[in-house]
């Protein structure tokens, strides 16, 4: 199961500021959930509690029947999409999608298969032995996806400023994450500040303010 349960979840900063203040949410297996609210209002913050990278003051994350709070990042069955692609400029296409493939040390024949199919699902197979540099923004984001999908996560993590540039490369990024939902049945947590974008999605929205979940449509 990838359903994802954030109980009483808090995160207070040393300073005292309460970024997440007592959220409880239950997210079923296979949703597509969009997290929306001004800028510092918690939503990113949750979602990095959720993929380990930020620690969690009080409360408690599930991933299915799973308990992730002592759970190492690296452990947890879920891919992260944030503003910073992280793909090295020096290796290909290709030997970035593979990487932590090749760091878990599956067998050579598992990953070439899982990366050729992840590339002919986002339409980049001709381009798996370009370097990164040579690479246009939308191929390095559809890089990063495939990346992504290839460990087979249960739940995919999108944040908004992964699709930084223009209007057009957000909408087409959009239409891959959510081809990744409908196709690979993966959940998707989404956030964004932008409120059209988020109602015009026709998915589950979670309002937020100053920490709080204020309404749920």
């Amino acid at each position: 199961m990838a359903s994802v349960t954030l109980k009483h979840l808090t995160k207070t900063y040393p300073n005292g500021f309460v970024s997440v203040n007592d959220v409880s949410l239950h997210i079923e297996d296979g949703e597509f959930v969009v997290f929306h609210g001004p800028s510092g209002c918690g939503k990113s913050t949750i979602l990095r509690m959720i993929g380990g990278l930020e620690d969690i003051t009080s409360g408690e994350i599930w991933l299915g029947k799973d308990l992730l709070n002592d759970i190492l990042p690296r452990d947890r069955r879920l891919a992260m999409a944030f503003q910073n692609y992280t793909l090295y400029r020096h290796f290909n296409a290709y030997d970035n999608m593979a990487l932590g493939l090749r760091l878990r040390d599956l067998p050579r024949t598992v990953i070439d298969s899982r990366v050729k199919s992840a590339a002919d699902f986002f339409g980049i197979s001709n381009i798996l032995n370009k370097k990164i540099r040579a690479l246009s923004e939308t191929d390095k984001q559809r890089v990063a996806l495939g990346r992504a999908v290839v460990c087979q996560p249960k739940v995919l993590l999108v944040d908004e400023d992964f699709a930084r540039q223009d209007d057009a490369r957000r909408m087409e990024m959009l239409g891959d994450i959510l081809k990744i939902n409908e196709e690979m049945h993966i959940t998707v947590l989404y956030v964004t500040n932008d409120y059209q974008e988020a109602v015009s999605l026709n998915k589950k929205v979670i309002f937020m303010k100053d920490g709080k979940i204020t309404d749920i449509r």
